[in-house]
């Protein structure tokens, strides 16, 4: 029950499917037993058995729940001994044997349609599931990302999602189907015979107690294995990533240990659950067969030795055992089940209910455009203990350019990341137009800025879809326009099938100053007011360079730009040159300033120029 509250707000939606399973898993229960029950009139029938009476069974003179069955067989045998000697003995056996084929026919049938809605509510809940967390990852701010490893992720989202849908299945068996059919099933051997139905439920407590004492370790050994099943992941991701490091610097072996290891562990933690969770049907089922073996000592005394049972009331008795059987061994399958399936659940939600720290304020502002300056006031920020930026202050008007320069690790690309709130100012403000950025909505920020960066971040998809991430209502002729502003059209006019060829896992097709200028493209079409570019040209060759640098120059014509680089070529025109020394600022000023200060920064143009 515990499971099902964590899991609520995903089930509720689906309920109507859930109660449709319920009811015909109800069906199933009640049809199954009476599919067992309509042996006993056949038997009779072929072992004639049955008590000849040929006056019909007053109920009232049956006194009592417990003489209810007595009532019940002498009404059995009524019918029977009235049909047998109307139609004949043979044809009373048909009959009975279509009672019992049509008995299991409704079983399955109510099997088949509990099956039948329980795939919706299944395959629903793991579709909200998937969509919630793949919502809750985008939304999550980036410093969750740099503290997890992105193969656990995921892990959670493909493998524990798969567990909780497998185990919802196991959890209306435990709660509805199997727990209804023992329960009807012993209500009818209870009226076949009350003393050896009692004799055979003293084993039951016992055997409970034993498969409950293998599952205890259950959901421990689980999280173990997802667990490592995330690092494994993670392993296989940086691999692919990295292969060009890997093996540049011929350590494919360093890795393979490394995978290694992990699979090892892997096997270890798989091979602990898949040993308990192996238990779980040896074990029912020869704790079944002991309950059987009691029964046949008992009932067989009872039929041989005491006469108190008919051999067909034993036969069918002996069936009902079985069908008892049958459902407690899933039951106690089932229950390993929603052990893994709530260790999944638990990682699953400790994503889902992980708190953004940059959520926006109840009262955030929309802020659709850009009048006067963007200005960092006295900001300080670290990312765990030492301070990255101290008491940061730059005013950046609207239409001008300013450019950050300075060693590396001296706090340039920090600034990018709280500008367009990655991340929060530790101490002071940022703000655009003497509005606050954390008194606006993230959305609405965002979209006042374009962000071209160091890496060139493309997907697996057309150059056109690619650049329709900046305006997705762009038209055809919008996109080439942007290409061209982006030095870009050149080459992609050469490309087999221009605008719509795909260029590969991170646009691996293309080459670094083609990508990069894709990226430019898509900042171009996005058209914002304030663009930022993060070392946009670092990564480049000096072709590549000189080509997105007129990219870059057509880009921010009369556009307020803040410029984070190294290369002169980036900044020597930009309005006012910011230089930067672990987090503080050390010179500012225009280039020719800057170089006749002989200082900080004409020792780096110096030494870029050597």
């Amino acid at each position: 029950m515990d499971y099902l509250k964590k899991l609520s707000r995903f089930i509720i939606p689906y309920k109507k499917y859930a109660f449709l399973n319920i009811f015909f898993n109800i069906l199933y229960a009640l049809f199954g037993t009476l599919s067992f029950v309509s042996l006993m009139p056949m038997l009779k029938v072929l072992l004639n058995t049955a008590e000849r009476i040929r006056e019909k069974p007053n109920k009232i003179k049956y006194d009592g729940i417990l003489e209810y069955g007595n009532y019940l067989e002498d009404s059995l045998n009524y019918f029977i001994t009235q049909k047998i000697e109307t139609d004949g003995q043979y044809s009373v056996l048909i009959l009975m044997i279509c009672v019992v084929l049509s008995t299991f026919l409704l079983k399955n049938a109510a099997g088949y349609f509990s099956n039948f809605f329980l795939a919706y509510l299944r395959n629903g809940i793991l579709k909200d599931i998937r969509n919630e967390l793949y919502e809750k990852t985008v939304e999550l701010p980036i410093s969750y990302f740099s503290e997890k490893r992105k193969g656990d992720i995921i892990a959670r989202i493909s493998t524990d999602v798969n567990e909780i849908q497998n185990s919802l299945l196991a959890i209306l068996e435990l709660l509805v189907r199997e727990p209804l059919t023992i329960i009807f099933t012993i209500i009818v051997m209870f009226t076949i015979s009350v003393n050896l139905t009692i004799f055979v439920f003293i084993f039951i407590p016992v055997s409970g107690l034993i498969i409950s004492w293998v599952g205890k370790s259950l959901k421990k050994h689980s999280s173990r294995v997802q667990e490592e099943n995330g690092i494994f992941l993670s392993i296989l991701d940086e691999t692919l990533n990295g292969l060009k490091v890997i093996k540049g610097f011929n350590a494919e072996t360093k890795f393979s240990k490394i995978f290694k290891n992990s699979t090892s562990r892997l096997f270890k933690f798989s091979n602990n659950l898949a040993h308990r969770q192996n238990l779980a049907s040896p074990t029912s089922e020869f704790l079944g067969i002991v309950v059987i073996a009691v029964i046949l000592l008992y009932g067989g005394k009872m039929v041989l030795v005491d006469k108190i049972l008919t051999s067909d009331e034993f036969i069918t008795y002996m069936a009902l055992a079985y069908n008892i059987l049958t459902p407690a061994k899933a039951i106690s399958k089932a229950t390993y089940k929603v052990k893994t399936g709530n260790a999944s659940a638990d990682r699953v939600l400790e994503i889902l209910n992980t708190n953004s720290s940059l959520k926006d304020k109840p009262d955030a502002i929309t802020k659709d455009s850009f009048i006067q300056q963007v200005k960092l006031n006295n900001v300080s920020f670290k990312y765990e203990d030492d301070l990255v930026l101290k008491n940061f202050s730059i005013n950046v008007p609207k239409g001008k350019s300013i450019a950050l320069v300075g060693q590396s690790g001296s706090g340039k690309s920090t600034i990018a990341n709280l500008v367009t709130r990655f991340y929060d100012v530790t101490n002071g403000s940022i703000t655009i137009d003497e509005d606050d950025i954390r008194d606006l909505t993230k959305q609405s920020l965002r979209s006042l800025m374009g962000l071209v960066t160091q890496d060139s971040i493309l997907f697996n998809d057309t150059i056109k879809n690619n650049i329709l991430i900046g305006d997705e209502d762009a038209s055809d002729q919008e996109i080439i326009e942007a290409l061209k502003i982006a030095n870009a059209w050149e080459f992609v006019k050469e490309l087999p099938k221009g605008i719509d060829t795909n260029i590969g896992d991170s646009g691996n097709k293309l080459s670094g100053g083609q990508k990069q200028r894709l990226s430019i493209a898509r900042a171009v079409l996005k058209n914002p007011p304030i663009m930022i570019l993060d070392e946009a040209t670092s990564a480049l060759d000096t072709e590549s360079e000189r080509l997105v640098q007129v990219a870059l120059e057509n880009m921010m014509k009369n556009r307020t730009s803040i410029i984070i680089a190294h290369r002169l070529s980036t900044i020597q025109n930009a309005d006012e040159i910011v230089v930067l020394n672990k987090g503080e600022i050390t010179e500012q000023g225009k280039h020719k300033d800057l170089i006749a200060q002989k200082g900080v920064y004409q020792k780096l143009v110096e030494m870029q120029s050597l």
